[in-house]
């Protein structure tokens, strides 16, 4: 399947939440233990024995590219989407060409995780989705009795109820004719395509995470991350 998926990391954001650590340097390339945010998620990549990665970058691009240019162990063969101005978390895949594999796997650079990529890619195959998005379960336990109600009337009540909820965990598969409906030089987010997509009745898989995963967003978050490190096998 592999040999089947072009993939995109995307690492143009500005890390303004990241403040003053990303004044001189792009979000991607700030160390999570001894080695750049965006490395953990090439040797991921590369683990798998890929060879071909397009990043989209915008904010200190030029760093991103010299920092790959020097550090390029994997020997992998990187393209660059360089943007001319924000366009969201998925509009710069507009400027992709010639795109010649039939499934796109987009990730964000700022994630720290080791997400079985097998088994998320197999049940994108098993289940002949058009989009597969990565989320994070989580439960949220009510302490109270909570009372269901109609028009002012209570139906039912269900005592200290458990609800699972799904968060977006900025990893997906689009087919590759899905790129067709993002506009051309928009700011445009990942979540408007989905929307887009499910508003033309296409198939859209949840694949909820078990493995380990960070969104690094803020100073809590990259602090958390430098001490997780310590213990994964990244």
């Amino acid at each position: 399947m592999y040999n089947k998926i072009d993939v995109v990391i995307m690492a143009g954001g500005l890390g303004k939440r990241l403040l003053p650590l990303t004044t001189q340097t792009p979000k991607p390339l700030l160390k999570v233990g001894l080695k750049p945010i965006i490395q953990h998620n090439i040797d991921l990549l590369a683990s798998k024995g890929i060879k071909d990665i397009t990043i989209s970058v915008n904010y200190l691009s030029q760093q991103i590219i010299d920092y790959f240019n020097t550090n390029n162990k994997h020997q992998i063969n990187f393209k660059y989407l360089k943007e001319s101005k924000p366009l969201g978390t998925i509009g710069s895949l507009k400027l992709l060409k010639n795109i010649k594999k039939d499934f796109l796997l987009v990730m964000n650079a700022d994630l720290l995780t080791n997400v079985n990529l097998d088994a998320f890619i197999n049940e994108f195959k098993k289940k002949e989705g058009d989009v597969l998005i990565a989320t994070i379960p989580y439960k949220v336990n009510i302490p109270h009795g909570v009372v269901e109600t109609e028009s002012g009337y209570v139906k039912g009540i269900t005592e200290k109820p458990s609800y699972t909820y799904y968060s977006n965990a900025g990893i997906y598969i689009f087919k590759k004719e899905h790129i067709d409906f993002i506009p051309e030089n928009t700011f445009f987010n990942a979540t408007d395509l989905i929307e887009l997509l499910l508003a033309k009745d296409k198939k859209i898989i949840n694949y909820p995470i078990l493995d380990y995963w960070l969104d690094i967003g803020n100073h809590k978050d990259f602090k958390k991350a430098q001490e997780d490190v310590k213990h994964l096998k990244l």
